[in-house]
């Protein structure tokens, strides 16, 4: 084999691991169920400018 063929290879193959472990992430990441926002009690408070 070649140089060039070896080296497509490997890296074909390490673009393929870093994929499933991408998709096996977000997977992981999404079975933790639905995102929810912050409570408002925990938001700090809105301070408003008014200018005259």
């Amino acid at each position: 084999m070649n140089r060039s063929k070896v080296v497509a290879i490997v890296t074909g193959a390490i673009s393929l691991i870093l994929a499933i472990a991408y998709l096996l992430l977000v997977q992981l990441l999404d079975f933790r169920g639905e995102m929810l926002p912050a409570p408002v009690s925990h938001l700090p408070p809105v301070i408003q400018i008014v200018q005259e």
